[in-house]
């Protein structure tokens, strides 16, 4: 817009330019990238500008998340899927909370039993888990490993939540047949992990028909 007076001229110079803030940052997973990556969550206002400079607030023109490594821009709702970290995290928490809840229903002082229950906790990734760690998961009540056992269950396909389980009962038929309580045990974590009646019935029946447990 120009202005003349007298022989002069005076240009002024308006728009609108968005202008964009960050509200939070953080870890997400980028599936761009295929990883976890710092990311940017942002927040736009529309401003009226003068001589490019933003000088009134007008609306709002929405949020996004922007992957830190190769920009790309998300919908909000991609900080609502866990990390690749954190899904580790589900995965070791709840296996040593299954591992401590049906170690805990049979005889807790099984030599083979425990060797077992090291093995499996060692096997999902958990290094350097040993005796001392197993004390003390142990020695945690055993409801306050069901969020981490839910949490599991969460993150397994239904074929790893049978291949669990059958790892459990093996544990648990490593000191001799089944008790009534390692049972009743094995159903209730196999329904914290999400699997049906039915699939829990046929995986213990199989694991009590395999010869030595196996």
């Amino acid at each position: 817009m120009g202005l003349n007076e007298g022989n002069a001229v005076f240009i002024i110079v308006w728009g609108f330019r968005v202008v964009w803030s960050t509200i939070a940052t953080g870890v997400f997973h980028c599936r761009k990238c295929g990883g976890d990556r710092q990311y940017r969550h942002l927040t736009g206002r529309r401003f009226f500008t003068l001589f490019w400079i933003p000088i009134i607030p007008l609306n709002k023109v929405g949020d996004h998340v922007r992957c830190e490594t190769c920009k790309t821009r998300y919908v909000t709702e991609v900080l609502k899927a866990p990390t690749v970290a954190a899904m580790q995290v589900a995965v070791t928490d709840g296996m040593r909370g299954i591992v401590s809840v049906m170690l805990r229903a049979g005889d807790i002082s099984s030599v083979a039993s425990r060797a077992k229950a090291l093995q499996i906790i060692t096997g999902a990734g958990v290094a350097g888990y040993n005796e001392e760690a197993l004390a003390a998961d142990l020695a945690r009540p055993g409801d306050q490993w069901r969020p981490a056992i839910q949490a599991l269950g969460a993150q397994v396909q239904p074929e790893a939540k049978e291949w669990h389980l059958a790892e459990l009962l093996r544990m648990a038929l490593a000191d001799g047949p089944l008790t009534e309580t390692e049972r009743v045990t094995a159903q209730g974590i196999a329904g914290d992990l999400g699997m049906t009646p039915a699939q829990t019935v046929g995986v213990i029946s199989l694991m009590e028909q395999a010869p030595s447990g196996e």
